[in-house]
């Protein structure tokens, strides 16, 4: 038998592809950030973006070639084997961006390859690169409180290619890497310049394309059935469908096989191990002479394990960093009116109470669509008064459920009638209507003043196959252009200090805040089965979400029904629900929607209020830090959350509920790892004496509380 030959590596070539740090972080970023700073090494024809978290690297010979994509905290690698930086669909055909081809073994990708791949004669090739700071993607400006005023900083790696194909010349490519400091995090996303001198159909981009190990070793099973990778979390900014989360609301992320790699242990080839991320309706526009365009913005997580809340933790981040925006959480009520008495009389009290902002609800007669001088002037001195009191003003807009008429509505592509969209009928964002909706909405805010926006809808990007609406070409292009608009109106509301409450996952793009997931249908229901309801409902919702993130919501008065059992109003009469529920949401940093006419009814409804907002404030860095999940609700035992912060002199704040008619002493473990505490820990029950405390090998500090009958303590840990 002929022996082979092992295989040779040059130093320098093997120092690049293997990544210079081969040791494990030093500290956990999670807890300690500073110094994993994004830099860009080059060396002959390498190139490496690392920030001690992640590495990921190029070779731009024969064409620019991803190598090398690690975990450095883990040591895991991602990459298989080479695949193009990205692809184009172009008047029906594929071209594709950087990538090469030669490799054999799809399972492993060796160094010493590289030399013998070949670039298509189609493929966009390279011709340059150029390295920046991170440009910040809005102009943002913090307009109120927030835990994060800062912008993402770090580098930016842009690729750039010209087309070989004689169909395509005048047309360039830039690919942007970011990677950012302090996070295991990089962003992708493509420019496109149109330097030919016919329109062309851009019916595709397909932004990432990464052929990956596999999650799991299986001979059978459906690509639907089988694991994806754990280790890399992908979302974009091209998110929606009214799910509240991310992951669900996803439309860009399809994880599919691979029939090149036919060393897999699956029999017919069916493992997800190559993700391709690009909208599932395509972009399908017209891309004219001299015209650009830019793609969606994916963004990359490295995740170390399996541990829920970790990854939890790790995707909190990655929002704090990226969108620091979601980071403000002005506390506002919902008013159902809007008689200036009414208005003027609500600001009074957020005034007296400490609450910082109106939000004129859906029922309350506000038209934003109405720019009337009568309806500005009206609206404007409202915005006057509520500034003189250092309140915000702000109102509700339905888009969605409504029909406009035959001709602005979204019209089905399967019958070519107005329904079809998400909601059965919904007016085309595209459409004359549509056009003029974000034209007057614009002027209203701009000249009335209001600070807060609160957009119901547009939900699901509807596909309308109109092809006279102004603001699409037909069906193709119809879903791309519509959430264009709608980005267009969320960038400049971001920009001008606009607070936006949108009920989809429009965070990438400007938006503030999400309904944190309930049912309304749910504050029908008796005053002690919506407290431990909300309870859950805040668990569940905080995994992945910041406090900061997400709006709660609590009618003051009837809604839905349920009668007096179900209300708060008269509000003097609930005052230990009124107390609790306020409790609840505060003190999971998570501002509720508190809907009704007022927000107290006297003295002692006053006093109530101001108490627990000053207590708030008190705490409020605190309660805005991420939460750690102690114990669902389930109305048998304790439940409760823990707040955690490694940089604030409270590095923790418990709140602990017992839903029993009876007292319950338990012995609490409060997990204080986050926290970045190691030895001691001095905990305090409310503003009582604090007791010092040792934490366990797991930095676990074990806590005997005391939770009243139908009741509520907190606990604080320095």
């Amino acid at each position: 038998m002929k022996q082979m030959k092992p295989l040779l590596l040059s130093a320098a070539l093997y120092s690049t592809l293997a990544v210079a740090q081969t040791k494990p972080p030093a500290r956990d970023w999670l807890i300690d950030p500073k110094g994993y700073t994004a830099t860009v090494t080059e060396k002959g024809k390498e190139i490496v973006l690392s920030n001690g978290l992640l590495s990921r690297s190029f070779r731009t010979a024969p064409n620019v070639i991803c190598t090398d994509f690690r975990n450095l905290t883990s040591g895991e690698q991602l990459l298989r084997s080479v695949k193009p930086e990205a692809r184009l669909t172009i008047d029906g055909h594929d071209y594709q961006i950087g990538g090469a081809s030669g490799q054999r073994q799809q399972a492993y990708l060796l160094p010493v390859w590289l030399d013998s791949l070949q670039s298509g004669k189609t493929d966009f090739i390279y011709t340059g690169h150029q390295l920046t700071e991170i440009k910040p993607m809005l102009n943002w400006k913090p307009g109120g409180w927030c835990s994060n005023p800062h912008m993402p900083t770090g580098k930016a790696l842009i690729f750039t290619y010209r087309a070989q194909a004689p169909a395509l010349q005048g047309i360039t490519v830039k690919v942007h890497y970011e990677l950012f400091d302090g996070i295991p995090l990089l962003a992708k996303w493509l420019e496109i310049t149109n330097g030919a001198a016919q329109t062309l159909k851009l019916d595709q981009v397909v932004n990432e394309i990464l052929a990956t190990p596999e999650e799991e070793s299986t001979v059978v099973g459906q690509p639907d059935k089988i694991r994806t990778p754990h280790g890399i979390y992908v979302e974009s900014n091209y998110t929606f469908n009214n799910s509240m989360t991310a992951r669900l609301s996803d439309q860009t992320t399809h994880w599919k096989t691979d029939s090149t790699y036919t060393s897999q242990v699956n029999y017919d080839l069916q493992t997800p191990c190559l993700l391709e991320v690009h909208p599932k309706v395509p972009v399908g526009i017209a891309l004219a002479a001299g015209e650009h365009f830019e793609s969606i913005r994916t963004y990359e997580l490295l995740l170390d394990g399996y541990d829920r809340e970790r990854n939890g933790l790790a995707k909190r981040r990655m929002y704090r960093t990226i969108a620091p925006w979601s980071t403000e959480n002005p506390i506002f009520m919902h008013l159902v009116s809007t008689d200036p008495v009414k208005v003027k009389n609500i600001i009074d009290q957020c005034a007296a109470t400490g609450y910082e902002g109106v939000i004129l609800s859906f029922g309350s007669g506000l038209n934003m669509e109405d720019t009337s001088e009568v309806n500005i002037a009206k609206f404007k001195a409202l915005a006057d008064y509520a500034h003189s009191k250092k309140v915000l003003l702000g109102g509700y807009s339905l888009f969605s459920s409504r029909r406009i008429s035959d001709e602005d509505d979204v019209i089905n592509p399967a019958t070519g009638k107005p329904g079809g969209a998400f909601f059965g009928n919904a007016p085309c964002l595209g459409s004359k209507w549509g056009l003029g909706y974000l034209a007057k909405l614009k002027r209203f805010i701009i000249a009335t003043g209001f600070d807060i926006f609160e957009n119901d809808g547009p939900y699901p990007g509807d596909v309308c196959a109109s092809t006279t609406h102004p603001g699409h070409i037909g069906k193709d292009d119809s879903q791309w252009k519509q959430i264009q608009l709608q980005k267009g109106l969320y960038h400049f509301l971001n920009e001008r200090g606009v607070y936006i409450n949108a009920p989809d996952w429009y965070f990438m793009d400007g938006t503030n805040k999400i309904a944190l997931g309930y049912r309304e249908v749910n504050f029908s229901l008796p005053r002690a089965e919506q407290l431990i309801l909300n309870r859950q409902n805040i668990f569940d919702g905080t995994w992945e979400k910041t406090p900061s993130m997400s709006w709660g919501f609590v009618p003051l008065s009837e809604y839905q029904g349920g009668g007096a059992a179900a209300t708060l109003e008269p509000l003097k009469d609930h005052l230990d629900a009124y107390e609790q529920l306020m409790m609840q949401y505060y003190g999971a940093g998570v501002q509720a929607c508190y809907r009704g006419p007022r927000l107290y009814d006297d003295v002692s409804t006053q006093r109530l209020v101001q108490q627990v907002i000053s207590w708030y404030k008190k705490y409020r860095d605190i309660l805005n830090t991420d939460v750690i999940h102690l114990r669902r609700a389930d109305g048998r035992d304790w439940d409760g959350i823990m707040h955690v912060s490694p940089v604030l002199k409270q590095r923790a704040l418990v709140m602990l509920y017992n839903p029993t008619t009876q007292p319950v002493t338990r012995v609490i473990a409060l997990p204080l790892y986050y926290s970045g505490l190691t030895n001691t820990v001095s905990i305090r029950e409310k503003e009582g004496r604090p007791i010092s405390y040792s934490l366990d090998r797991n930095y676990t500090a074990h806590v005997k509380v005391t939770i009243p009958a139908s009741g509520y303590t907190w606990l604080v840990a320095e």
